[in-house]
C-alpha cells in the first residue's frame, strides 16, 4: 500500500452518530488522513463539538426522521453508517415502540443515506460505503431482539450495495466489531447487570465478552483505523463483506 492509496484528501466523508464513541472516532481517523467530514447525530452540542474539532460539518439530525435524513448532503465520497442505539428486554417485555425506532435508525435512515448518495458515487466512479455492523449482525444474543433484527438487516443491504455498486467504483463493506468501549456498551453493562442479577463488575467477563478469546473491550479507535482503511483507494477489490473485530468470538 502506497502513502497516496492511504491518503484521503479531497474525499468527501459523511458519519453518522458522530457525537461520541465509534463515529467520533471515525470522524477523528478520517479528517487526520486529509477528508473533510460532515458530522451527523442527535446531539447538537456533541455534534458541533466534533465538527470544531476536527473542521468539518456539524448536522443536527434525528435519522429516524425520513425529512431530516433526506436533508442531509448527497455529494458524498465516503459513507459511514455508524449510529445506533441499543435497548435490553425479554421479548415478551421488549416495546414494539422501540423495536421500530430502532429499525428506522439502524435499517432505515442507512438505506435512505446509500440511496441518496450512490448517484454523486456513480458519476464520479468512485465511492465508499462502511456500514458499522456488529459482531450481533453475525450472531444472536438474548435480550437484543430489535439491535439483533436490525444488525442482520444492515448485513444484507451492504451485500446489495456492494453487487449493485461494483460496476460503478463503488464499494460497500460492514466493519463487525465486539463489545466497545463507549457510552452505549456502559448502558448494558448496567442494563445486562439488571437482566441477569450480577454485579456490574462480573457483567463484561461473564456475560459480554464470555464467548470471546480476548477478554478486553474494543477501543472505539481501534474500530475507526479498519474504517479509515476500508475507505482509502487500496481497498477496492474488498465489497461485500463483513470484517469482525470480535476477539475471537466468530471463530468459537
Amino acid at each position: 500500500m502506497s502513502s497516496s492509496e492511504s491518503r484521503l484528501d479531497g474525499r468527501i466523508a459523511l458519519v453518522t452518530g458522530a457525537g461520541g464513541g465509534i463515529g467520533r472516532a471515525c470522524v477523528r481517523a478520517l479528517a487526520a488522513t486529509g477528508a473533510k467530514v460532515h458530522a451527523v447525530d442527535i446531539d447538537g452540542a456533541a455534534v458541533e463539538s466534533v465538527a470544531a474539532e476536527y473542521g468539518g460539518w456539524a448536522h443536527t439530525t434525528d435519522l429516524a426522521d425520513p425529512d431530516a435524513v433526506d436533508a442531509l448532503p448527497a455529494e458524498i465520497d465516503i459513507l459511514v453508517n455508524n449510529a445506533g442505539f441499543q435497548h435490553v428486554a425479554p421479548l415478551p417485555e421488549f416495546p414494539p415502540e422501540v423495536f421500530t425506532r430502532v429499525q428506522q435508525v439502524m435499517v432505515t435512515a442507512p438505506f435512505l443515506l446509500i440511496r441518496k448518495v450512490l448517484p454523486h458515487m456513480y458519476e464520479r466512479g468512485h465511492g465508499r460505503i462502511v456500514n458499522v455492523s456488529s459482531v450481533h449482525g453475525l450472531r444472536a444474543s438474548p435480550f437484543k431482539s430489535a439491535y439483533v433484527a436490525a444488525k442482520h438487516a444492515l448485513e444484507g443491504l451492504s451485500k446489495v450495495a456492494a453487487l449493485e455498486g461494483a460496476a460503478h467504483g463503488v464499494t460497500s463493506n460492514c466493519v463487525n466489531p465486539g463489545y466497545v468501549d463507549t457510552p452505549l456498551v456502559r448502558d448494558q453493562i448496567r442494563d445486562q447487570a439488571a437482566v441477569h442479577g450480577l454485579p456490574e463488575s462480573e457483567v463484561v467477563g461473564q456475560v459480554l465478552l464470555q464467548r470471546a478469546a480476548i477478554k478486553r473491550l474494543i477501543g472505539p479507535d481501534e474500530v475507526a483505523d479498519v474504517v479509515r482503511w476500508l475507505a482509502g483507494d487500496h481497498a477496492r477489490h474488498v465489497t461485500g463483506v463483513s470484517l469482525p473485530l470480535d476477539g475471537g468470538w466468530t471463530a468459537a
